[in-house]
């Protein structure tokens, strides 16, 4: 068998336990009595960072000496996550069984379900008029201070909370699952909850969380840009979706974070980013899709439907791969 041929078998196999995992969560998600006994991977992985954090991470010292440390976190929860997929992925047979195991090992990294619930709770709460319920709940999903935001800043907070975590939860996990099976799913989502809990521009994680956040910005590279890609696509206005995507997702003050929000603002008609506070302060971000009008509760459905949309799209493109090789086989 040439390099080539197993390449592309190796992908079918990865792509195909992706498909596996991508699908169980979106039934099941991560059920509460589970979350109850043993807690979730990414929560342990959260435990690891924090002890680091606390042992590594220290003030007093000079900042290159935080950047050293800062690596070296990094490059213990990469072993510490990275060599027992390692070792689970070459242990797993090559028959159904061990394709289904394998997708259920990668099933807790894919937050689909967790994604859709934690944004329908925010519509539900608009939808009932309890804007006190909508600020709490949207204030789960990001960081800024949600308890002054009206109807439009909750909207508007929810679906840019939509939009990033369709990349990140969703669509960058699967990629490097479907590419490098357990070892690269594991992996990006060590790497992204390191980013998401020390990747920090401020003063205490600005050096200790650098490598971290670089690596976080190089890991989502691919992914962002296909998720705005496929919001495009799946969307009643492609062109728009296009055009919005193309012309505005370098204004956003991520490089990754712009591609699906201002996709997703095309799509939708309505403008995001923009102004928001983060501890009291002001963050004066520019808008995507400026001249649109602000979103607002039924936005949100719209939102949820198009990302139904795009689950349905990232699932086409996982079973490609793998109706290739029957095709080809036959």
């Amino acid at each position: 068998m040439s390099t080539l041929q197993y390449s592309w078998g190796s992908l079918s196999v990865y792509s195909s336990m992706m498909l596996v995992a991508l699908a169980i969560d979106s039934m099941f998600g991560w059920p509460r009595g589970l979350y109850a006994r043993i807690g979730h991977p990414v929560s342990w992985i959260g435990q690891l960072i924090s002890r680091l954090d606390c042992l590594l991470n220290r003030h007093s010292c000079p900042e290159s000496f935080r950047r050293i440390t800062g690596c070296l976190c990094l490059l213990i929860i990469l072993s510490i996550v990275l060599i027992p997929a390692v070792l689970i992925q070459i242990s797993l047979p090559g028959t159904v069984a061990g394709l289904l195991l394998g997708a259920v090992l990668s099933w807790p990294m894919i937050a689909a379900r967790s994604l859709h619930q934690h944004v329908g709770a925010v519509l539900d709460a608009l939808s009932l008029d309890n804007i006190q319920y909508a600020r709490e709940s949207v204030g789960q999903i990001v960081g800024r201070d949600t308890s002054v935001l009206d109807e439009s800043g909750i909207s508007r907070a929810a679906l840019e909370s939509l939009a990033e975590n369709t990349s990140d939860g969703i669509v960058a996990p699967i990629f490097w699952g479907a590419i490098f099976g357990l070892p690269g799913l594991f992996a990006y989502k060590a790497v992204n909850t390191l980013d998401s809990m020390i990747g920090h521009r401020n003063q205490k994680y600005a050096a200790f969380g650098w490598a971290s956040a670089v690596l976080d910005d190089a890991m989502n590279y691919f992914p962002a840009r296909l998720t705005g890609l496929l919001m495009a696509v799946v969307s009643p206005e492609p062109r728009a979706a296009l055009h919005c995507m193309m012309n505005d997702a370098r204004c956003h003050r991520s490089p990754n974070a712009g591609w699906p929000e201002s996709s997703l603002a095309g799509a939708l008609g309505v403008r995001l980013s923009g102004p928001r506070v983060y501890g009291g302060l002001s963050d004066k971000q520019p808008w995507l899709n400026k001249s649109a009008p602000a979103p607002d509760a039924k936005t949100i459905q719209f939102g949820l439907n198009l990302y139904s949309k795009v689950l349905i799209g990232v699932g086409c493109l996982l079973a490609a791969p793998g109706l290739s090789v029957l095709v080809l086989n036959q």
